[in-house]
């Protein structure tokens, strides 16, 4: 899902007023994981022009986004028996966007989120507040986050939740022939 010019000159300008994600992404009515884009952006850039980092965040999200349409393709590659329960697009709740919600075969509610890079202690706040969302309507629910690479803060969260995994996804090329 793509952010308007004007979103984001908004979060740029709530970022600079030292607001939370959280508090960001209440008010533009984004979701954390654009807010935390723009942030990262920012932190990275230095002195960067303001459209060089718009231009980056936009890339972080279009892998995203490509990473979420091949997910919905291939759902039995993340874990068999899945079955994407959306409707083919982000549910929309309290807390934000979720990337896809499924059900596995014991009829558990599964809340699958989506890094482009790496998850980190953020993430994990992310996907809570999403199966606390849901949480009040669906029981059981477990969540899966798919990133690149996990931080520390993150893999140790899991010590604490038994309903929550962590998979790292990587690309994998087969080749074919093609006849002219």
């Amino acid at each position: 899902m793509s952010t308007s010019q004007e979103q984001k000159a908004q979060i740029l300008d709530l970022i600079g007023q030292g607001l939370s994600s959280s508090e960001i992404a209440r008010q533009v009515g984004v979701g954390m994981m654009v807010v935390a884009g723009h942030k990262a952006a920012l932190t990275k850039a230095g002195e960067t022009p303001v459209a060089v980092i718009i231009d980056a965040v936009e890339t972080t999200f279009g892998l995203e986004r490509d990473l979420q349409r091949a997910l919905r393709k291939n759902i039995e590659q993340l874990e068999s028996g899945l079955k994407i329960t959306d409707g083919g697009k982000e549910q929309k709740v309290a807390s934000g966007f979720i990337d896809i919600t499924a059900e596995d075969e014991q009829g558990n509610v599964v809340v699958i989120e989506l890094k482009a890079g790496t998850a980190d202690r953020e993430t994990i706040g992310q996907i809570l507040g999403y199966m606390g969302d849901l949480s009040q309507k669906e029981t059981p629910i477990r969540g899966i986050i798919v990133a690149g690479d996990f931080a520390v803060a993150a893999v140790s969260a899991l010590g604490a939740l038994t309903n929550l995994h962590l998979k790292q996804y990587n690309f994998k090329f087969s080749f074919e022939s093609v006849r002219q």
